[in-house]
Parts: structure tokens; C-alpha cells; sequence
């Protein structure tokens, strides 16, 4: 290695902006938007205490310039996270924005001191061209929809504010429908049923009603008309070349095999012998698990993954990382490293059923087996199709949750064809009541991912909610037992979040400072399962192997575990739509060839896979 290499860790990493003036820009156009929004819906903001504050800002004081004021306050808040990003389509919009701004103030307000403020935060952005360099994040046309729908409640509450903000000249005392009406109309730039005596206050609600609908129009129309951006898609290319590098490096780290996830995006170090697997989720580059492929070509895939974190103003981080990789992350980029929790390993060789450790398990496998459960261990290409249909309707059938959980450690899918390394576990048993099933007689299984020529990493843990408690211990014992048939040695269980600090805190002599903290994971445990994970894990006597999660700085936690949340499954922000409309969305057929039906993990210990979310 280099010494540029290695002395990467005390260098000035690249990705780190050398001026706040992205955000101090991007905060003073939320503050400046925020301000002309008030102003120009509430006549009585403009014409008292505030109205001193409210003129070194764009526009108010004539009815055009009211309806400007809501405007452009409007574009300016929808622009300020962008401008803080540092992203060129902000910065130009913004560029553009703030010299109108100063000529209505000139034009409608006579107002020197408004136009210098306007002009000298236009001659910053130019100054500062340099720091807004960053890409707009991917998107597809459905966000033209989501624009529209957004803005239209936006501007049906603002517009209602503004027709009922001038009580003193309306005529009459129109109803809330008529208001309504009034609104809707306006936006469309016809008159409503609502009428004043002033035609100043008439001139006022129907150029702001009239600037947005323009508005709505006029944004909804760019994103339709703009060129549609892919979404994360893994290519058969890119999946070929990421299992060539498995095959010769994937014995390194047990969430190799994750990276093969369809719904993930990849960039190679430029000599293609390494690779970082991400997902971008609300502004965060999610990569999971160490890069795949040569240590020595590692620094060259995370310096393209630090490129085009940069690129597009995105936050990076890496979810479940080994000590190494964390120690490469580090050293390579100046990001912090914070241990996550435990990855639980057991070596076939050394695992037995004997001794007083082992008793409750042993004790609990012997009764589920004198039930009549029955297990199979077999290589997915060994399953019919038949047998692979049935795991996947049960799968689907036993998921705990609405949605699929999963990202850094499940795969997201069963049976494909290029996945027929895969173990598979069964549990086999009649049902008591005799009725039929589609699913046969199977009552759980697990799935397990490749790890190298020698290892497997447990990927999704499902059972029927009717069987009797202690099947899963009874796969795992299975599987562990079987494992040196297949030619595994090593074996990765679930992942418990923050194991040692639950295994501390619990022990004698423990600080309240420590015993706090496990506290608190134990009330999180309610909803996370965060202790249940743990002490599921231990039953197995595993060998604890940490994890960590490297990030830019302390700031951006909160938003990156927001993310993970989001990535894992366990916050889902958008909708769901009917089936009958489900189908019309671009790429669903697509989509569904890849990875349908998709079964990932869930956060219960008696169904659940390695998640670090």
C-alpha cells in the first residue's frame, strides 16, 4: 500500500466542505421564504410591528407583490434544503429567484434596503459558485405526482388563510364550502362566490390564489417533462462481476452474499477487484457489511463511493461492518466508527448439544421432536418447484408485518435460480385438524446465504404461529448438526444491536450510567426486540463477533438511524396502493421477475433475521 495510503487518515477528507456557506445560505432562504409567506397571507403581519422586519425581505406591499410574497416564499422554503446540500439545480434556481425578488422590491415597494439584501445574497451564491457543484438525487416522473398532490394541500390550506384573512371587507358571511369554492377557483384564475368591498383585498387573494396555481402547475410540469433518473437496481452485469469477486474473496465476511440484494446500486474500484454495494434512503448513501472483492483494492471502490456521496451532497455510511473494514473505512475518509453490536458466529466443529449450558435447549429440541417435527437440510437447487413454492407462499404467509424488512443482512429473495447454493431448513408435521393446506405439512423454515466455500449466514427465520414454541431452536440444532455434511464449518446466527451493553449492564458491579443504557435498550426491546435477539442468540454458545457503523459525525445519527429504519422496513413513509393500481407503476413487471415474491426479515426472534436496524 501506498503512503499516501497510509497516511490517508490524516489528510483533510475531500468529501468535507470548506465553507458553511451552503448552509448558512440554505437557513437564510427557509427564514426569507418562512417571512414571505406570513407577510403575504396576513395583511395584518405586514402593516404593524413586523412590517420593518418584513421589508429587507422580497415583496409585499402591493397586491401583485403580496401574491409574489407567497410565491416566492413558497419556492424559497422548497429550495432551502437543497441550497444546504450544496445541490447546482438549487443553487441556479435560487440564482434566478433573488434578482426577481430585488426588482419587485424596487418596483412595488420602493424599497432600497430589501433589493441590497436580495442582491448581496445573489452576489454570495455566485462568489460561492464552487460549493453548490452537487447532483440532484435520483428520482423517477412519480415524483411529478407527489409534487402536485403536496403542493395542492399546501396551496388549498394557504389559500383558504388568505381568502379568510381580510374578515373586515368581505360582503356577506360567506360559508367554509364557499370559501372552498373561492379557492378553487382562484387557483384556476376565475373568480369565486366570495367577494370584498376593497379592491385591494380582491386584487390580493386573487393574484396570490392565481400564483399558486401557477406554481403547482408550472413545478408539477418540469418534473413530468424532465428526464426520468433510474432507481437502485442491481444489473445483471454488475451481479455477475459481484460473484465472480465472491467466489473469490466472500469467505472474508459473512454479509458478503447480502450484496447480491436487486435493490441495491454498486460502484467498483477502477481496477474491478472490489466493490461497495449501497442504497441511497432521504439523502443517506447506505452502504452494508464490508466492501466485497481484494483488501488491497478496497481504498479504490470507497473512494468512488465517497466521490459520488460528494457528487450528489449525500451523508455516507456503512451499516454492520467488521473491525477491518471499519478499521479501512476510517483510515481511508476521516468517518467515525461506533460499534453496533454483536454478530453471532458458531463453529461446527466445537458446537455440541452436551453440558449444563446446553440443557435448556437440549431439553426443549428433545420435546418438540417427541411432538412429530421432523427437519430437512438441503441446497436450494436440491427443492423442486413445487417445494420452492410452498417455502415461498409460507414465508409470505408467516411474515409478522405488512411490509418486508431487510436490506444490510437479508438477501430479499428464495429459490432463484442463481442462488441454488442456498440451505434451506425445513420443519416437517401433519396438521392435528386435517384440513388441506397448500403449504403441506411445513411448519418453519430458515434460509441460508453462501459465505465463502465454508460458511453460511442465516438470512430469514419464518414459522406457522400455530406450531409449538421451540421449533426455531430445533432448525438451528439442525442445521448446526447437518452443517458438516454440506461442507460448512462456520455458521452466522442473528445479529443482536448493542450486545454488549446489555451483557455488561446486567452483570454485578455494573455503573448506573451502564445500567441506564441497558435499561433503556430492555424498554426499546418492547418494539425492537433488541434483548429478546440477544438472549436467543446466546442459547447456542456463539462466538461474538462486533460490528459498526461508520459516519461523517455525531450530527448525522439521528437522520442515518432514520434511514436505516426506512432501508431495514421498520418506517415506511409512502402509501400503499390497491393491487388493481399496483400494476400500471413503471418497471413493476420488471421488478417482479427480479426479486418477487421478496422475503426478507422481521423483528421478532422466532421469525427473525440479522437486521442492525
Amino acid at each position: 500500500m501506498s503512503t499516501d495510503r497510509a497516511n490517508a487518515g490524516t489528510r483533510r477528507p475531500r468529501f468535507l466542505r470548506s465553507s458553511s456557506v451552503p448552509s448558512v445560505v440554505g437557513t437564510a432562504g427557509a427564514v426569507v421564504g418562512l417571512l414571505d409567506v406570513v407577510s403575504g397571507v396576513f395583511p395584518g403581519f405586514r402593516n404593524g410591528r413586523m412590517h420593518h422586519m418584513a421589508m429587507v425581505f422580497p415583496g409585499t406591499m402591493s397586491s401583485l407583490a403580496a401574491a409574489g410574497s407567497v410565491v416566492t416564499g413558497i419556492l424559497l422554503l422548497m429550495l432551502a434544503h437543497g441550497l444546504k446540500r450544496g445541490k447546482v439545480r438549487a443553487w441556479w434556481a435560487a440564482v434566478l429567484l433573488l434578482p426577481t425578488g430585488a426588482a419587485t422590491q424596487l418596483v412595488y415597494r420602493h424599497s432600497g434596503v430589501g433589493a441590497l439584501v436580495s442582491l448581496f445574497l445573489f452576489a454570495l451564491l455566485i462568489v460561492h459558485r464552487g460549493q453548490f457543484n452537487a447532483l440532484s438525487d435520483p428520482r423517477t416522473r412519480w415524483r411529478a405526482a407527489a409534487n402536485f398532490v403536496l403542493l395542492s394541500v399546501v396551496a388549498l390550506g394557504l389559500g383558504l388563510l388568505i381568502v379568510s384573512a381580510h374578515p373586515k371587507v368581505e360582503m356577506g358571511d360567506p360559508s367554509l364550502i364557499e370559501r372552498l369554492q373561492h379557492v378553487l377557483y382562484g387557483l384556476f384564475g376565475f373568480e369565486g362566490p366570495v367577494s370584498y368591498t376593497s379592491d385591494r383585498a380582491s386584487d390580493v387573494v386573487a393574484y396570490s390564489l392565481g400564483g399558486l396555481g401557477f406554481l403547482i402547475a408550472g413545478t408539477t410540469a418540469y418534473l413530468i417533462l424532465r428526464p426520468a433518473r433510474p432507481v437502485a437496481e442491481l444489473s445483471g452485469a454488475d451481479e455477475d462481476q459481484l460473484r465472480e469477486l465472491l467466489v473469490k474473496h466472500g469467505a472474508r465476511d459473512s454479509l458478503g452474499h447480502f450484496a447480491l440484494r436487486r435493490d441495491k446500486s454498486v460502484v467498483f474500484s477502477p481496477s474491478g477487484k472490489a466493490a461497495v454495494c449501497y442504497r441511497v434512503v432521504s439523502g443517506v448513501m447506505l452502504a452494508s457489511g464490508d466492501p466485497i472483492g481484494d483488501v488491497e483494492a478496497w481504498p479504490g471502490a470507497i473512494e468512488r463511493f465517497m466521490e459520488l456521496a460528494r457528487a450528489h451532497a449525500w451523508i455516507p455510511a456503512v451499516m454492520g461492518c467488521s473491525e477491518t473494514g471499519g478499521e479501512v473505512w476510517t483510515r481511508e475518509t476521516g468517518l467515525d466508527a461506533l460499534e453496533l453490536g454483536d454478530e453471532a458466529i458458531v463453529r461446527t466443529s466445537a458446537f455440541t448439544m452436551q453440558g449444563r449450558a446446553m440443557r435448556n435447549v437440549r431439553q426443549m429440541v428433545k420435546r418438540i421432536e417427541r411432538s412429530g417435527y421432523t427437519c430437512k437440510v438441503r441446497r436450494v437447487r436440491e427443492l423442486s418447484d413445487d417445494e420452492r413454492e410452498q417455502v415461498r407462499m409460507a414465508a409470505d404467509a408467516w411474515r409478522g408485518t405488512d411490509t418486508e424488512r431487510g436490506f444490510s443482512m437479508a438477501l430479499g429473495r428464495f429459490g432463484d435460480v442463481e442462488d441454488g447454493d442456498c440451505v434451506v431448513v425445513t420443519a416437517h408435521k401433519e396438521r392435528e385438524d386435517g384440513v388441506e393446506s397448500p403449504l403441506g405439512d411445513l411448519r418453519a423454515v430458515l434460509h441460508f446465504v453462501p459465505w465463502g466455500k465454508d460458511g453460511m449466514s442465516l438470512e430469514l427465520m419464518r414459522r406457522d404461529r400455530s406450531a409449538d414454541p421451540g421449533l426455531n431452536e430445533l432448525l438451528i440444532v439442525e442445521a448446526l448438526q447437518h452443517a458438516p455434511e454440506l461442507g460448512v464449518e462456520n455458521v452466522s446466527l442473528n445479529f443482536a444491536m448493542f450486545r454488549s451493553a446489555l451483557a455488561r449492564g446486567e452483570r454485578i458491579g455494573a455503573g448506573p450510567v451502564l445500567r441506564g443504557w441497558r435499561g433503556l435498550l430492555v424498554f426499546l426491546s418492547r418494539w425492537f426486540q433488541i434483548e429478546s435477539l440477544y438472549k436467543f442468540n446466546a442459547k447456542f454458545q456463539p462466538e461474538w463477533v462486533p460490528r459498526f457503523l461508520v459516519f461523517r459525525n455525531s450530527r448525522d445519527l439521528p437522520r442515518i438511524g432514520f434511514a436505516a429504519m426506512q432501508a431495514e422496513g421498520f418506517v415506511t413513509l409512502s402509501l400503499p396502493l390497491p393491487d388493481a393500481l399496483q400494476r400500471f407503476l413503471p418497471g413493476r413487471a420488471k421488478r417482479a421477475a427480479h426479486s418477487a415474491p421478496c422475503y426478507a426479515n422481521s423483528s421478532e426472534p422466532e421469525r427473525t433475521v440479522k437486521s442492525v436496524a
